[in-house]
């Protein structure tokens, strides 16, 4: 599923392909860094959470996704570390 996202989340390039595994996490990678709020609200909390240890974010964005993923019931082991 190719998506053709903001500038301002992807500027390397017009089109992404969700369907590829790499493109796929890279894509959420640069939502949670640079989207806003409504593109948030579009990711799957779920594939979210099986990807936040995976994905390269800065401490405090992953610990404060982390955190809420564990809060809501998305992120099941809080004590796993990176």
């Amino acid at each position: 599923m190719k998506a053709r996202p903001p500038r301002y989340i992807v500027w390397s390039t017009n089109e992404v392909d969700l369907s590829d595994p790499f493109q796929r996490r890279w894509y959420i990678q640069q939502v949670l860094l640079y989207g806003r709020e409504q593109d948030v609200r579009q990711l799957d909390k779920a594939e979210l959470a099986t990807l936040i240890d995976e994905l390269r974010l800065p401490e405090p964005i992953y610990q404060l996704w982390k955190r809420y993923l564990s809060r809501t019931g998305y992120y099941a082991n809080s004590y796993t570390n990176r």
